[in-house]
């Protein structure tokens, strides 16, 4: 075998993505399904091998002989995940799939696998392990035959709420003095073996028996559908695609809501405690979504992504959140899973994030920003979504002038942040222009003048004159990669010379060849984000610099630190959070919607489609 049964995960970039839309799964290149929580993104997982070990739980599928080489690919633009395992006696085909029941929602999610046998003849080992609630829940697992109403076989595993039926052509048997079952067969060319694992929250009601050719051919036919609808051509079409199909994979479709990762806890920072639980839905992402979504075609998710947006934040202004739940839930309480050991060692594991109840008044700019551009696409407004902004926009003039946690979410004191300002005056700029090109009521003389306040403001105290650059905080020595976004949100142009400096100074300060650090971090505890240790380069803020270069009138750099930064992608077109230059690998959980929305929408920057400062009218007020 290429994989000890039992023993740590492989890199984050070993790694491909299943969805059916509610919920992911992680499969490594040995075969191994190795994270999988059902039947939500943020339920607890019943395979844990990602954050520890193979006890932990994993369902892996895998020559019971030496491979020689591994070969992977999505089937077409899908997520049918094909991967070929080449041995010395032949070649076995693995096909990966959750079918994405967008329409009948209430279908119970699953997992097929299939072996084919390509040449030769391969043996192969079937090893099966459940472990609910993130490892510590070991279920009671009995193999069933009934003969009424139909004839049936399955391995049905119970844990408190949950219920997993294992169905195939051969089922696994209970290892001696293991709490595993394990399935030792041989497939040669021609051959076909397959496997169903569904979820159920009620074990006396078994989900039916599925054909998971079908199944498969039906999840290919979706992803085949879903992506014919992309309108782009340009350079490096085949990465667009791909990261325009893990947004839709990240897309809760009972509310439209797209989390970040659909994982928690993989390291920034190896053997660190930069590990957070990225499986909720962040309103700093909307703006972006709604560009790089609605860019490219995928207008009816950018519609959905909206409706998620203000169900949200409805209620009252004060109580706007930085991040919800897939369903819009407020309270995402931070814990620690102790008994996991952690990705290769890091810990804590953490499950919720504290970040939620941070003041971070960049969001109010995010979520003015992505309606405004939902109004320009054509999305209609009405007397209740406006309400809501003028109630956010009233309230945020109260606090403007306060500190906050920042976008990074720091958990050291708070800070006039940068671009926390920035994203002010973009809250009231939208406002501004909603009611000058909208007609929208409101009191646009008192928006202008605090939009103007905020500009002056920025320009007075975020600049510093002996460093040439926009700083991180107010009255600060060091730059954040977050000021790249200055003439993306059209605070000032490109070509601004304090800009173009700003620019220069990243480069200097921060960017590692062609990635690109957050802000200055080192092994001493950092006195802006109360953190040890150095994390890797972040994959966004690349891409912000691909941005920044293109606006500034620096297209060619651009367009090559683009063609390197698609490079980097896995075998698969997926991107984590973070990229560590040292080791040569990811880092951060994976796969990070940020990394591919920075991508989507450096494309859009570089080779057409609209970028979030200028106007881009669809409703016959304008021009696109």
């Amino acid at each position: 075998m290429s994989d000890q049964p039992a023993g740590p995960p492989g890199p984050i970039e070993h790694y491909a993505l299943l969805s059916d839309l509610r919920t992911a799964a992680l499969v490594d290149t040995s075969g191994s399904v190795d994270w999988l929580c059902l039947p939500r993104f943020d339920s607890p997982s019943c395979f844990s091998r990602l954050l520890g070990d193979g006890r932990d739980g994993h369902w892996q599928l895998v020559p019971d002989e030496p491979v020689r080489e591994v070969r992977r690919r999505y089937r077409d633009n899908s997520l049918v995940l094909e991967t070929e395992f080449h041995t010395d006696g032949g070649v076995v085909r693995l096909v990966d799939s959750m079918p994405p029941h967008e329409k009948n929602q209430h279908d119970p999610p699953c997992l097929v696998r299939m072996v084919e046998g390509v040449s030769g003849e391969v043996p192969m080992r079937l090893r099966w392990i459940v472990r609910f609630a993130y490892g510590d829940s070991v279920p009671w697992v009995r193999h069933v035959r009934q003969t009424d109403p139909e004839p049936d076989e399955y391995i049905l595993a119970i844990a408190g709420p949950h219920t997993a039926v294992l169905r195939g052509d051969l089922l696994p048997q209970r290892v001696p003095n293991e709490r595993a079952h394990e399935l030792v067969f041989a497939v040669r060319a021609g051959q076909r073996r397959s496997w169903v694992m569904q979820w159920s929250s009620d074990h006396e009601t078994i989900p039916p028996p599925m054909d998971p050719v079908q199944e498969t051919q039906d999840s290919a036919d979706f992803w085949r559908e879903w992506t014919e609808r992309i309108d782009y051509s340009g350079p490096h079409a085949a990465a667009v695609y791909r990261s325009l199909a893990t947004l839709k994979a990240l897309t809760y479709a009972p509310t439209g809501g797209i989390v970040a990762a659909p994982t928690t806890s993989l390291p920034e920072a190896f053997g660190g405690n930069r590990n957070w639980d990225y499986r909720y839905c962040w309103l700093r992402d909307a703006t972006l979504v709604l560009l790089a979504l609605d860019n490219f075609g995928c207008s009816a998710e950018a519609a959905a992504w909206r409706r998620w947006l203000v169900r949200a934040v409805a209620g009252d202004p004060a109580g706007v959140q930085i991040m919800y739940g897939v369903d819009g839930e407020r309270h995402l309480l931070e814990w620690e899973v102790d008994w996991l050991a952690g990705y290769q060692g890091a810990q804590p594991v953490r499950v919720g994030n504290g970040a939620f109840r941070q003041q971070q008044l960049d969001v109010y700019g995010e979520v003015m920003d992505a309606l405004h551009l939902a109004r320009e696409r054509g999305v209609a407004e009405n007397a209740d979504t406006w309400a809501l902004q003028r109630g956010m926009l009233k309230h945020l003039a109260t606090i403007w002038q306060q500190p906050d946690k920042g976008l990074w979410e720091v958990r050291g004191p708070d800070r006039h942040f940068t671009h926390s300002r920035v994203m002010v005056w973009v809250a009231f700029d939208r406002a501004v222009r909603a009611a000058e090109e909208d007609g929208l009521p409101g009191p646009v003389e008192h928006w202008r003048e605090l939009r103007d306040e905020v500009h002056a403001e920025v320009l007075a105290k975020g600049w510093n004159p002996e460093l040439g650059a926009f700083t991180q905080y107010y009255g600060g020595t060091t730059v954040d990669a977050a000021t790249l976004l200055i003439p993306s949100v059209g605070f000032l142009p490109g070509d601004d010379e304090r800009v173009r400096s700003t620019i220069r100074v990243v480069e200097q300060e921060l960017r590692r060849g062609v990635l690109v650090d957050r802000y200055t971090t080192g092994e001493d505890t950092n006195e802006v984000d109360g953190l040890s240790g150095r994390e890797g380069s972040f994959l966004a803020c690349s891409f912000w610099l691909v941005d920044a270069l293109a606006l500034s009138g620096r297209r060619d750099e651009a367009v090559a630190m683009f063609d390197e930064l698609v490079a980097l992608a896995n075998d698969v077109g997926l991107y984590a959070e973070e990229f560590d230059v040292h080791s040569g690998r990811f880092t951060g959980n994976f796969p990070q919607a940020f990394s591919h929305l920075a991508l989507v929408n450096s494309a859009a920057v570089l080779y057409g489609g609209h970028t979030r400062g200028e106007s881009s009218r669809r409703n016959g007020r304008g021009p696109r």
